[in-house]
């Protein structure tokens, strides 16, 4: 996992106001949207503003500049490409992947893109949604058998997949959890992004008023594994920050054990305040700790 981004927060490709408005905003990443919150309509808008908001935004330090684009299956898509390539977006959000062949199929239009624009070859990345498609919860082995280099983030999605599926719902109507379908999708795409060691991104949380659902939705979370969380209002940005910046206690905890640990070589066991941590335990400390590395890096690079 090259970065973290901690919060990625869409904003219509179409609306210059939201376009200056999300440059200001928390997110660690702006993805610009030329997908579902555009209509057909305006895809030209969409993609003229896009390009023009990249060209004059090249600083990316603080904050990264991703696009969404129309799904490969859509004749939208490669019109999307062509034109915003130019602006030299630091990645693509593909939507409705059925499998990794069709990321890898966007990594060959990318390569041929770069060319194009004299962008440094392999230089885009890609951020996969990776559950909207019925197929798609049958095509996750295929991320283990030889995906572009370029995929760095998945995502998965329940309201796509929950249309795709013929679902009336993606929760349960009784407990108001994800029911079956959701959460296999949830799991499946967690797995695959370890397995090939790119960033797991919590899906979004529609209820964009309960900051308190949000904060319970990112715990949950961050408690199995994701990091980093999509937003779809500009107040989320914040919250989800904090939520995936492990805390000074949570640091100090994990410095502690991996020490405990380098003190005593050879034992697989140890005892830190009457409970027992084995390698597992360890494990974890230390990916906390590089995360933690990496958010001071971030942040040090985007004060400079």
């Amino acid at each position: 996992m090259s970065s973290i981004i901690r919060s990625w927060l869409f904003v219509p490709g179409d609306s210059e106001k939201k376009l200056a408005k999300g440059r200001g905003n928390a997110a660690d990443a702006l993805i610009l949207d030329l997908e579902d919150s555009v209509a057909d309509d305006r895809q030209e808008v969409a993609r003229g503003l896009t390009r023009e908001f990249l060209a004059a935004n090249a600083d990316r330090g603080r904050q990264e500049l991703w696009v969404r684009i129309n799904p490969l299956s859509h004749e939208f898509s490669l019109p999307d490409l062509a034109a915003i390539m130019p602006g030299r977006p630091d990645g693509i959000v593909l939507p409705k992947a059925d499998s990794a062949a069709d990321v890898n199929r966007l990594g060959d239009f990318l390569s041929a893109l770069e060319v194009r624009e004299g962008i440094a070859a392999g230089a885009t990345r890609i951020f996969c949604v990776a559950t909207e498609t019925a197929a798609s919860l049958l095509g996750f082995e295929s991320y283990l058998n030889g995906v572009t280099s370029r995929l760095t983030a998945m995502t998965w999605g329940a309201e796509d997949l929950a249309a795709a599926l013929g679902a009336a719902g993606n929760r349960h109507p009784r407990t108001g959890e994800y029911d079956d379908p959701f959460r296999l999708a949830r799991t499946l795409c967690l797995s695959a992004a370890r397995a090939i060691d790119a960033q797991a991104v919590g899906t979004v949380n529609v209820n964009y008023r309960d900051e308190g659902a949000l904060r319970e939705d990112c715990a949950r979370d961050m408690n199995s594994g994701f990091v980093g969380k999509m937003a779809i209002h500009p107040a989320q940005s914040e919250v989800i920050n904090r939520a995936f910046t492990p805390s000074d206690e949570a640091v100090a905890h994990a410095k502690r054990v991996v020490a405990t640990f380098e003190e005593n070589p050879g034992l697989g066991t140890i005892g830190i305040d009457g409970k027992m941590y084995d390698m597992p335990h360890l494990k974890q400390a230390r990916q906390l700790l590089v995360m933690a590395e990496k958010l001071a890096a971030r942040d040090a690079a985007a004060g400079a």
